[in-house]
């Protein structure tokens, strides 16, 4: 299984992101799809899930900012993200979400930089 994230880049604070990753090898369909994110130093932490039925589920943190879509036809898992914080800087990452880990090797994550 292939996961490449891409959309990142430089933004300043309170801008928006719309990130994107593709899944090769794998179908989808039937997973609950999740945005995980990696601080330098610290463990990479779940941001948002999908379920296959279009459910989804957010971290603390976001607070309404940020909305994650899937489509499965492209298989492709989206990541809106909207008024960013300079906290919110880090490695973001897709993954199929098994208890709020990752189930397959991690591929190409996508940064984002928010400046303040």
């Amino acid at each position: 299984v292939q996961l490449q994230a891409s959309g990142g880049g430089l933004v300043q604070e309170g801008g928006s992101l719309k990130l994107s990753c593709t899944i090769s090898g794998a179908n989808i369909n039937r997973a609950r799809m999740g945005w995980y994110r990696h601080f330098l130093g610290k463990r990479r932490e779940l941001v948002a899930t999908i379920t296959a039925d279009g459910n989804t589920n957010y971290a603390s943190f976001v607070m309404g900012r940020f909305t994650i879509s899937r489509d499965n036809a492209l298989s492709t898992v989206y990541l809106q993200l909207n008024n960013l914080k300079p906290e919110d800087s880090a490695w973001y990452y897709c993954n199929a979400d098994h208890g709020g880990v990752g189930r397959w090797d991690w591929g190409r994550g996508t940064l984002v930089t928010v400046s303040s």
